[in-house]
């Protein structure tokens, strides 16, 4: 039996803001971000670890990240991993370290970017709209099942829709500093 939680709608809504704000941080910008490394996984000791599992990445200088891995017999499977992973960075191995200099966006390709960031935006925003139909079904179902009245079905779809107003305002404005940082870099 369905029951409304306002609290778990919230929490689904703030979900899909939150995994939207991390889909950002990984879109490059020309600045050497540790966070662009995240989706990166490598195949070492026969299975698909995250690169976090197997590295440690950082930020020596603005325009470079520098992978230090732990295991020296795992250097090829992190440069395979980042070269899979389709950044467009090139990988440059010297003992276990591997760096990776950020190269100049192109226009085009901030274009790209700033579009993938709306398509980002978007997603989120359909995540957002079903945790809103899905409050409104249980709503309707509850006032169907005689647990809540008219009235309250109605005061509580008011609350469902402000929630939904207010992260979808929050995935808009997320993608819009995504995207004036990447045109303006």
């Amino acid at each position: 039996m369905a029951q409304y939680d306002k609290a778990d709608i919230e929490r689904r809504m703030n979900g899909a803001v939150e995994s939207l704000k991390s889909d950002l941080g990984g879109l490059r910008t020309g600045r050497a971000n540790v966070s662009l490394l995240d989706p990166v996984v490598c195949e070492v000791y026969g299975a698909m670890m995250p690169l976090a599992q197997v590295a440690t990445v950082s930020s020596p200088e603005p325009r470079m990240l520098s992978v230090q891995v732990w295991d020296k017999s795992n250097v090829s499977a992190v440069e395979k991993g980042i070269t899979k992973a389709n950044l467009g960075l090139n990988p440059m191995t010297d003992g276990q370290t591997v760096r990776l200099p950020m190269p100049d966006l192109t226009e085009e390709r901030r274009k790209e970017l700033a579009k993938l960031a709306g398509q980002y935006s978007e997603n989120a925003k359909i995540a957002i709209r079903n945790v809103r139909r899905d409050g409104m079904e249980t709503l309707k179902a509850d006032e169907k099942s005689k647990d809540i009245s008219e009235d309250e079905r109605k005061r509580h779809e008011e609350d469902v829709q402000k929630l939904t107003d207010k992260y979808v305002a929050e995935a808009d404005e997320a993608a819009a500093k995504k995207e004036q940082e990447i045109l303006t870099q």
